[in-house]
């Protein structure tokens, strides 16, 4: 992943969601509202307003707990049977 000019790399996230490698970068850009940020591989991406959650959101988002898949799977499943 490559950063705009005015972002600065905070930290860097390897491991794996939905069976597929992943990585995460977090950023920080006084520019936005939202200064930090982290964006996947995969095309998620979060900001927030201060550096709080910021690395532990990232970490989940590649190292989810069972909980996680688990949650995931039911948004899933609501979204798949919303669709119909």
């Amino acid at each position: 992943m490559k950063l705009d000019k005015n972002e600065l790399w905070a930290g860097t996230f390897h491991g794996r969601h939905d069976g597929a490698p992943a990585k995460v970068t977090a950023t920080l850009d006084d520019t936005r509202p939202e200064p930090y940020a982290w964006t996947c591989t995969c095309g998620a991406s979060r900001s927030f307003p201060t550096q709080d959650d910021v690395f532990d959101t990232a970490w989940r988002h590649t190292h989810p707990t069972r909980l996680d898949r688990l949650r995931g799977w039911a948004a899933r499943l609501l979204r798949t049977r919303a669709a119909r």
